[in-house]
Protein backbone atom coordinates (compact mmCIF):
# COMPACT_ATOMS: atom_id res chain seq x y z
CA UNK A 1 0.00 0.00 0.00
CA UNK A 2 1.30 3.25 -0.70
CA UNK A 3 2.23 5.53 2.29
CA UNK A 4 2.49 9.63 2.39
CA UNK A 5 4.30 11.21 4.70
CA UNK A 6 2.93 14.75 5.58
CA UNK A 7 2.46 17.11 8.46
CA UNK A 8 -0.78 18.52 9.44
CA UNK A 9 -0.53 22.23 9.13
CA UNK A 10 -1.85 24.03 12.46
CA UNK A 11 1.12 27.09 12.49
CA UNK A 12 0.67 30.71 11.82
CA UNK A 13 3.24 33.18 11.97
CA UNK A 14 5.94 33.33 9.91
CA UNK A 15 6.38 29.70 9.46
CA UNK A 16 2.57 30.01 7.05
CA UNK A 17 4.24 30.49 3.85
CA UNK A 18 5.79 27.15 4.03
CA UNK A 19 3.44 25.62 5.48
CA UNK A 20 0.35 27.06 2.88
CA UNK A 21 3.42 25.76 0.32
CA UNK A 22 3.82 21.83 2.23
CA UNK A 23 -0.22 21.86 2.69
CA UNK A 24 -0.71 22.27 -1.11
CA UNK A 25 1.59 19.93 -1.99
CA UNK A 26 0.05 17.16 0.35
CA UNK A 27 -3.18 18.37 -1.34
CA UNK A 28 -2.02 17.51 -4.75
CA UNK A 29 -0.92 13.66 -3.97
CA UNK A 30 -3.63 13.07 -2.24
CA UNK A 31 -6.14 14.32 -4.22
CA UNK A 32 -4.42 12.71 -7.04
CA UNK A 33 -4.72 9.45 -5.10
CA UNK A 34 -8.09 9.70 -4.27
CA UNK A 35 -9.25 10.64 -7.82
CA UNK A 36 -7.87 7.39 -9.62
CA UNK A 37 -8.77 5.14 -6.12
CA UNK A 38 -5.29 4.72 -5.08
CA UNK A 39 -5.18 2.88 -1.99
CA UNK A 40 -3.00 5.09 0.55
CA UNK A 41 -2.23 5.30 4.47
CA UNK A 42 -1.66 8.86 5.85
CA UNK A 43 1.45 9.03 8.06
CA UNK A 44 1.14 12.24 10.07
CA UNK A 45 4.49 13.41 11.21
CA UNK A 46 3.83 16.03 13.28
CA UNK A 47 1.51 14.26 15.78
CA UNK A 48 3.23 11.37 15.81
CA UNK A 49 7.17 10.96 16.47
CA UNK A 50 7.24 7.45 15.45
CA UNK A 51 6.28 8.32 11.91
CA UNK A 52 8.23 11.00 11.66
CA UNK A 53 11.94 9.54 12.97
CA UNK A 54 10.82 6.31 10.53
CA UNK A 55 10.21 8.85 7.07
CA UNK A 56 13.74 10.54 8.39
CA UNK A 57 15.66 7.21 8.73
CA UNK A 58 14.14 5.94 5.10
CA UNK A 59 14.65 8.93 2.97
CA UNK A 60 17.74 7.86 0.79
CA UNK A 61 20.67 9.77 1.61
CA UNK A 62 21.28 10.93 -1.78
CA UNK A 63 17.16 12.48 -1.55
CA UNK A 64 17.67 14.48 1.49
CA UNK A 65 18.88 17.89 1.50
CA UNK A 66 21.81 19.32 2.18
CA UNK A 67 20.88 21.12 5.82
CA UNK A 68 17.96 19.92 7.71
CA UNK A 69 15.54 17.09 7.26
CA UNK A 70 13.26 15.87 4.22
CA UNK A 71 9.97 17.63 4.35
CA UNK A 72 6.51 16.30 3.87
CA UNK A 73 5.23 15.00 1.32
CA UNK A 74 7.59 11.99 0.90
CA UNK A 75 5.77 8.79 -0.56
CA UNK A 76 7.21 5.00 0.20
CA UNK A 77 4.85 2.13 -1.04
CA UNK A 78 5.04 -0.15 1.75
CA UNK A 79 9.38 0.73 3.15
CA UNK A 80 10.50 1.01 -0.08
CA UNK A 81 10.65 5.06 -0.94
CA UNK A 82 9.41 6.17 -3.71
CA UNK A 83 10.69 9.97 -3.58
CA UNK A 84 9.58 13.53 -2.43
CA UNK A 85 6.59 15.79 -4.16
CA UNK A 86 9.19 16.58 -7.13
CA UNK A 87 9.74 13.17 -7.94
CA UNK A 88 5.79 12.98 -7.94
CA UNK A 89 4.63 15.76 -9.65
CA UNK A 90 7.57 14.81 -12.54
CA UNK A 91 6.06 11.14 -12.87
CA UNK A 92 2.43 13.16 -13.23
CA UNK A 93 3.09 15.32 -15.68
CA UNK A 94 4.75 12.22 -17.86
CA UNK A 95 1.52 10.20 -17.29
CA UNK A 96 3.98 7.58 -15.05
CA UNK A 97 2.55 7.96 -11.86
CA UNK A 98 1.53 4.10 -11.58
CA UNK A 99 5.38 3.48 -12.48
CA UNK A 100 6.76 6.57 -10.12
CA UNK A 101 4.53 4.19 -7.27
CA UNK A 102 5.58 0.99 -7.90
CA UNK A 103 2.41 0.17 -9.22
CA UNK A 104 0.54 -1.71 -12.05
CA UNK A 105 -1.90 1.08 -14.20
CA UNK A 106 -5.37 -0.12 -14.16
CA UNK A 107 -6.40 -2.27 -17.86
CA UNK A 108 -7.43 0.61 -20.25
CA UNK A 109 -6.46 3.54 -18.65
CA UNK A 110 -4.39 6.20 -19.95
CA UNK A 111 -1.62 4.99 -17.42
CA UNK A 112 -1.57 1.56 -19.07
CA UNK A 113 0.72 2.96 -21.68
CA UNK A 114 3.53 3.13 -19.22
CA UNK A 115 4.10 -0.90 -19.41
CA UNK A 116 4.40 -1.31 -23.26
CA UNK A 117 6.11 2.67 -23.13
CA UNK A 118 3.42 3.21 -25.94
CA UNK A 119 0.37 5.68 -25.57
CA UNK A 120 -3.02 4.64 -27.01
CA UNK A 121 -3.01 6.93 -29.32
CA UNK A 122 0.36 5.91 -30.45
CA UNK A 123 -1.58 2.25 -30.96
CA UNK A 124 -4.44 3.57 -32.56
CA UNK A 125 -2.98 5.28 -35.22
CA UNK A 126 -0.63 2.75 -36.48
Amino acid sequence: MVQVYFKLIIKAGLALLTSFSIKKKQQDVLGFLEANKIGFEEKDIAANEENRKWMRENVPENNRPATGYPLPPQIFNESQYRGDYDAFFEARENNAVYAFLGLTAPPGSKFEWQSSQRRPYEEKHQ
